[in-house]
C-alpha cells in the first residue's frame, strides 16, 4: 500500500520531534556530567533536567554509556564545523584554533564538560577513555603538521622543534581553560581571556 501524503507528513514530524528531543537530552547531559562528572550523574538527574520520564530518556539513550558517547559526537561535530567553515575561508589550522578557543569562551558548560571528563578520562577504565585518547593524539597530530608547514615556509623561529610545540599549545589551552573557569568565580579581576593568550604564544613560536 502506498504511503499517502497525511503518512508520511506525521512519520517526519515524528522524526524532527524525536530529534528535538534526543537533542534536549544530550543538552541536559552536557549540564549534568559538567557539573558533576561522569561518575557523579545520574540519568533520573538527566530526565529531570531535560523535562522527560526516566523511561522516556531510555528509549533515546538505553545506557548513560550511550548518552556520554552522544555528548562527546555532538560536541566534537560543532567544532569540526567551525573549523572546517574557518578553513573555508582560508584560515589555518592555528587561526582556526584561536578562533575555537575565542567560541569556547561563550560555552561554559561546554568548557566545563570537557574539563571534568578530560580527568576522569586518563583512567582506562573510564568509558571516555579512548575518545580522549584519540582527541589528544589527533590534536597534537594536527598542531604538528601546522607547525612543521611554518618551519619549512621560513616561518618558525630559529630552535623551535614543531613537536614541542605541538605538545605546548595543547597543554596551553586545556590549562587555560582552567584558569578561565577559575576566574569566572574570582572577584579580583576580569576572566582569563584564552583567546589573547593562545594568541600571544603562537606569535612568539612564528615571525611575520
Amino acid at each position: 500500500m502506498p504511503h499517502t501524503p497525511a503518512a508520511v507528513s506525521n512519520r517526519r514530524g515524528s522524526y524532527a520531534s524525536g530529534r528535538a528531543r534526543r537533542d534536549e537530552i544530550v543538552q541536559a547531559a552536557i549540564v549534568e556530567f559538567s557539573e558533576v562528572g561522569y561518575y557523579g550523574a545520574s540519568l533520573r538527574q538527566i530526565a529531570a533536567r531535560a523535562g522527560i520520564t526516566h523511561p522516556g530518556l531510555l528509549h533515546h539513550f538505553p545506557t548513560k554509556d550511550a548518552l556520554l558517547a552522544a555528548v562527546l559526537a555532538h560536541r566534537d561535530a560543532v567544532d569540526l564545523e567551525a573549523m572546517a567553515e574557518d578553513k573555508a575561508q582560508g584560515r589555518s589550522y592555528l587561526e582556526a584554533l584561536v578562533r575555537l578557543v575565542e567560541r569556547n569562551g561563550k560555552r561554559r558548560a561546554i568548557v566545563e564538560l570537557y574539563a571534568a571528563l578530560s580527568g576522569e578520562a586518563t583512567s582506562p577504565r573510564h568509558p571516555a577513555h579512548a575518545f580522549f585518547a584519540g582527541h589528544y593524539e589527533l590534536s597534537v597530530r594536527m598542531a604538528r603538521e601546522a607547525f612543521d608547514k611554518l618551519r619549512d615556509d621560513g616561518r618558525l623561529r630559529q630552535g623551535v622543534d614543531p613537536a614541542w610545540a605541538a605538545r605546548a599549545v595543547v597543554a596551553l589551552m586545556d590549562g587555560l581553560q582552567i584558569q578561565w573557569l577559575q576566574s569566572l568565580e574570582s572577584d579580583t579581576g576580569a576572566p582569563v581571556d584564552m583567546a589573547r593568550d593562545l594568541r600571544a604564544f603562537l606569535e612568539s613560536l612564528t615571525l611575520d
